[in-house]
């Protein structure tokens, strides 16, 4: 029985191990406050905290049961959108600092887990983008040729070789190490209980009803007390009541993904290596990956989102299309069943990449918002661009993921 509406990820922690954490009551002062206890809220917890910075964190539900939760586990080495599509929107210099920033985020991330030692199933697998028509080659050659022109790192993935490792016929691809796959719920927890170990204060079922601000600073109101501070910090993904005017600024979207029950072996040996995250050049793209070695998980179907009343027949559908386009990929799974199908609601800025930084009407305020890149890495980027204009030691680009960028 395929089980709709929720990801894999909710059970594979045990409920008697899942941390839990107060709710926020009183007043209290503190120098940050993060909105947000997703993986970004979760991972700039702990990089403010190792750096010896008092923080709090509040959660209006449950740590990491947002859009943690339905992640697809993908710490990639790109933003997720084409290097000339964002070359073509803001220029050539946010796109260049943007994708190089994006994969040394992408090392740099799987590196911190593993000195963590958090325990959510972080694999190295290297990241392939296929073509499978001329008109996927075509916007595919673009790509890569931005990409290398700018003097980024491009491998091409040979037809042949795409044939032996993937065991797919494509007409053009191109391949990059810099990428990993982890638990994504299993890593939020990590990066949550890591902050409480350096000393963050982290609250749970601590909705914030308004944050008011003057000249000094900015006052944090919630249901059972208030909380002063220097910087307050939404990394929410997508604007809320809390920020309602910047909402110009993103879309509302929602990406699908199931995941098959376990393929049997014989069909296993006829599907090429299981350690490569494989995504098309299709617009919405496809991200297919293994999960436990011996099943597969398939995302996409990107849209906005359905009408209330239609939402979980909405589930039910894409979740049999993502199977469907599995199966054309794969035709040896013609046939498996789905066992989990969910969403995952996104926000997309108009060029694709992230807000992060402050913005001019909102005083005291840093943003991490618009991720649409539908991995891990973004939440890391966040934390470190994040702490970087916390200590006003911004360096040369961290600029270009502003609001500002569009006027330039």
């Amino acid at each position: 029985m395929t089980t709709y509406g929720r990801s894999p990820w909710a059970d594979g922690v045990p409920k008697a191990r899942v941390p839990a954490y107060p709710r926020q009551r009183g007043a209290a002062v503190a120098p940050v406050v993060i909105v947000g206890g997703g993986l970004t809220g979760c991972a700039t917890a702990y990089a403010f905290a190792a750096a010896g910075i008092e923080v709090v964190l509040l959660e209006a539900g449950r740590v990491g049961q947002g859009s943690t939760i339905a992640a697809s586990g993908w710490i990639g080495p790109d933003p997720g959108v084409g290097f000339d599509d964002v070359e073509r929107a803001v220029g050539v210099k946010v796109a260049r600092y943007a994708f190089r920033a994006w994969r040394r985020a992408a090392l740099d991330f799987a590196a911190l887990v593993r000195r963590l030692d958090i325990a959510c199933d972080l694999a190295p697998h290297a990241s392939a983008v296929v073509a499978t028509t001329a008109d996927q080659a075509a916007r595919l050659a673009r790509d890569y040729k931005g990409r290398r022109d700018a003097g980024i790192d491009a491998s091409a993935l040979p037809a042949r070789t795409a044939k032996g490792e993937l065991a797919l016929d494509v007409v053009a691809g191109a391949k990059d190490a810099a990428s990993a796959v982890a638990q994504p719920y299993r890593l939020c927890l990590g990066l949550a209980s890591a902050a409480a170990a350096r000393g963050a204060a982290i609250f749970e079922r601590s909705p914030v009803q308004k944050i008011a601000f003057d000249r000094k600073r900015a006052t944090v109101v919630l249901a059972g007390g208030t909380i002063q501070a220097d910087r307050v910090i939404l990394a929410t993904g997508a604007s809320t009541a809390l920020c309602r005017s910047l909402g110009r600024h993103f879309s509302e979207r929602r990406t699908y993904s199931a995941l098959t029950a376990r393929v049997p072996a014989a069909v296993r040996r006829e599907l090429g290596t299981r350690t490569v995250v494989l995504r098309d050049a299709g617009q919405p793209a496809h991200l297919v990956r293994w999960v436990d070695d011996d099943r597969v998980l398939i995302g996409g179907a990107d849209g906005p989102p359905a009408a209330a009343r239609q939402h979980e027949r909405t589930i039910v559908q894409r979740t049999g299309q993502l199977m469907y386009e599995l199966s054309l990929l794969y035709p040896a799974m013609s046939g498996l069943p789905p066992e989990y199908g969910w969403e995952a609601a996104y926000a997309r800025t108009s060029d694709g990449l992230p807000f992060i930084g402050p913005h001019r009407n909102f005083p005291h305020q840093l943003f991490a918002l618009g991720d649409a890149s539908h991995g891990l890495t973004g939440a890391y980027l966040a934390s470190r661009l994040l702490l970087r204009y916390y200590q006003d030691e911004l360096v040369p680009g961290d600029e270009l993921f502003a609001f500002t960028r569009h006027e330039r």
